[in-house]
Parts: C-alpha cells; sequence; structure tokens
C-alpha cells in the first residue's frame, strides 16, 4: 500500500487544511493509499539558525519544537503532498519553516527523500496571486531533495493544483 503524507502550511484552519485533506481522501479512495496529514496550524515550529547543530552532531535539529512529529511524517511516507497558502506572492513562512528545517533530517540520512514523490498545492486570495510560484519554490525543495515532483499534466494543472480563496 502506497503511503502518503499530507501537510498544510497554514496558521489557520481554511482553504489550504481543506485542499490537502481532500487530495489524501481522494488519494485514499481512489488508489487505497494510506495516509497522514500533519497541520502546521496550532504547531510550535521554530525557525533555522542555521548553527550547523544538525550537521556537526547528525541526530536531529538542536530546536525542541514539533518538527519531529513532521519529519517521521517524511520519513514513513513513499509521497508528500504539501499545501501551502500564498503570503506575499510565494510560501506561507510555516511552510518555508518546514521545509528549511529538514536540513537536520537529511544530514542524518542524506538518501531519506531520495525517490519520493513529491506533489504541490498553493490557495491564493486571488486568481493570479502567486501561486505558480509558490509551487516552484516546493518543487524545488523536493529537486534538491532528490524528490520526483509531479504535477497535473500537460494539459491540466502543469505545476500542482492552484486554487483561489474567494
Amino acid at each position: 500500500m502506497i503511503k502518503i503524507f499530507g501537510v498544510s502550511g497554514s496558521p489557520r484552519k481554511g482553504s489550504t487544511d481543506y485542499i490537502v485533506n481532500e487530495a489524501l481522501k481522494y488519494l485514499e479512495e481512489k488508489y487505497g493509499a494510506e495516509t497522514r496529514y500533519f497541520p502546521a496550524r496550532g504547531k510550535h515550529l521554530n525557525f533555522c539558525i542555521h548553527c550547523d547543530y544538525c550537521i556537526r552532531e547528525r541526530s536531529g535539529c538542536i530546536h525542541k519544537d514539533d518538527m519531529p512529529e513532521f519529519y517521521d511524517g517524511l520519513e514513513w511516507a513513499d509521497g508528500i503532498v504539501i499545501g501551502t497558502p500564498v503570503y506575499q506572492g510565494n510560501l506561507s513562512a510555516q511552510t518555508k519553516t518546514m521545509l528549511d528545517r529538514c536540513r537536520a533530517v537529511v544530514a542524518k540520512d542524506p538518501d531519506i527523500l531520495r525517490n519520493k514523490v513529491g506533489a504541490a498545492l498553493a490557495v491564493g486570495g486571488d486568481r493570479v496571486g502567486g501561486q505558480e510560484i509558490a509551487l516552484q519554490s516546493i518543487h524545488h525543495f523536493y529537486i534538491i531533495s532528490e524528490m520526483i515532483p509531479v504535477g497535473g499534466g500537460s494539459f491540466g494543472a502543469n505545476l500542482g493544483g492552484t486554487f483561489w480563496s474567494q
């Protein structure tokens, strides 16, 4: 059975939570996927301070927060769906923090994300609110992590799902 880890990078319960959960529900129903969900909302997530503890010690991050739950989901999954609201034409701070902090998990195991499949979802407050740029930022993370980014095909949502929250 395929295992999919869904992540919402929104600080509040709203459209991003909804679309990530709808994607997970679809994967469960259509493909029999086993899913887990990690909402940034309500989590204590410290910013990376680039102290290099994770590189020197290879035993995680110096911060004591809720990121180990996120790391566990990444390790467990075959595929990852990251959803973000669009703030100032790009990722939310919460989404960016989670991606930046993956340095700690990759320092422990450089192959932890290699060849996992990654999809991206973005919700903007306008039809052209920066969703594509946010998707590209998530795809850059996937490529840097040696993952396989996927979209909706050449005649659909080429980069991933973009949504307009009215």
